[in-house]
């Protein structure tokens, strides 16, 4: 899995096996539909609370899922930060939670392209 952030776009780009396992497509979000952009620290934790998944569970360790209702996107493994950001524009999709050693810095240029709201 990768994530892109290009002047226009976010893209979560998935390999074969996560789309196949994780009953899932790439994402892509245009910059001017995200907001609420932050890193979790956590992301396996937040997933927990989150309510029922369809797609690829490994309790505690990996999660390529949404929620039943579609609304939630968790792409997160254990030990590694997340970018969480707000979707707008992309029904049923309202967020997206994505593990990527680079959340922080992901976070510093979304923040710089004016995607906080």
């Amino acid at each position: 899995m990768r994530v892109r952030v290009t002047e226009d776009s976010i893209e979560v780009l998935l390999s074969p096996w996560q789309k196949a396992l994780g009953l899932m497509k790439d994402i892509h979000v245009a910059i001017a539909d995200v907001g609420d952009v932050r890193v979790v620290d956590d992301p396996i934790g937040e997933v927990r609370g989150s309510g029922l998944k369809a797609g690829l569970r490994l309790p505690g360790l990996y999660y390529i899922a949404r929620t039943i209702r579609l609304d939630r996107a968790f792409l997160v493994r254990r030990g590694v930060p997340a970018l969480s950001f707000a979707v707008r524009n992309h029904e049923p999709l309202r967020s997206v939670l994505v593990s990527t050693p680079e959340a922080a810095e992901l976070v510093r240029r979304l923040h710089s392209a004016g995607s906080t709201t």
